[in-house]
């Protein structure tokens, strides 16, 4: 896919953009589909040395500034004290940060329940609440809140992860609305399988019909800022998704899906 966004990107979305959840995968795209724009980089993730050596990549080949902090985001403190602690002009929040407990829902143990929620619900909540004031005031600015096509339905074995997509999904289009008055895009991509070292640790079997490189994942959630509120990478997916709300009777939609996620593991 064309690595093209719209030329006046940078100055709108810049000159700093956070990450979260930015060490591999579609995180790490994201990263480096913004250093191609010259926008300098907050990169956030659990584990130290691969966001450091990410950030080592991008400051050589594209020349921007990139500061890393290793943070679990469902730490509220520590996600909240980071958050008070940063003093550069952000244009672009990414809420990528992920966690999904892969199995039957009575085989989850409540604490792995309760870590979904913390990081693909709570954290988001918290970052843009905490950090769309400052765009607003700007008068410009964007907001990703990854989602999934998982969260358009629910499926067995990854269910409360569907669910807590779902909320990104909807908190997404109720903040498009409230925010583009004040200059702020808000969108929620809902993608669906992404060649990442995460999902491809989990797959057991062939590849998902339609699973994209998280490179192309990462321009067409950024090139769809401002035609929000929600994007569905892929033209496999857009059908996939027409398909299942429109087509199918909602149990039918379920049970696809369910298919599809019962090759996964933890």
């Amino acid at each position: 896919m064309s690595d093209h966004l719209a030329e006046d990107f940078a100055s709108r979305y810049g000159p700093w953009a956070l990450i979260a959840g930015a060490s591999e995968g579609l995180g790490a795209a994201f990263a480096e589909c913004l250093a191609k724009q010259g926008i300098h980089l907050l990169l956030v993730a659990r584990r130290r040395e691969p966001l450091e050596a990410l950030a080592r990549e991008l400051r050589a080949e594209f020349g921007v500034e990139v500061a890393t902090t290793p943070l679990d985001v469902a730490d509220e403190t520590a996600l909240t004290a980071f958050i008070a602690a940063i003093d550069v002009e952000l244009g672009l929040v990414i809420c990528n940060a992920a966690y999904s407990a892969v199995g039957a829902f009575l085989e989850t143990p409540p604490e792995q329940l309760k870590q979904i929620v913390g990081v693909n619900v709570i954290a988001p909540l918290i970052m843009v609440r905490l950090l769309a004031p400052q765009l607003k005031a700007r008068g410009k600015g964007g907001v990703i809140l990854m989602s999934s096509l998982a969260g358009n339905q629910g499926s067995a074995n990854i269910a409360t992860y569907a669910a807590s997509k779902s909320f990104n999904t909807v908190l997404a289009e109720g903040l498009w609305l409230e925010l583009k008055r004040a200059g702020v895009d808000v969108i929620a991509p809902c993608a669906g399988a992404i060649r990442t070292p995460g999902y491809q640790r989990a797959q057991s079997g062939p590849e998902a019909p339609g699973t994209m490189d998280a490179t192309d994942v990462a321009y067409e959630a950024l090139a769809a800022l401002g035609r929000g509120p929600v994007v569905v990478p892929g033209r496999f997916n857009r059908f996939a998704l027409f398909l299942m709300r429109r087509l199918l009777p909602r149990k039918k939609a379920i049970q696809i899906m369910s298919s599809s996620t019962k090759g996964l593991t933890s």
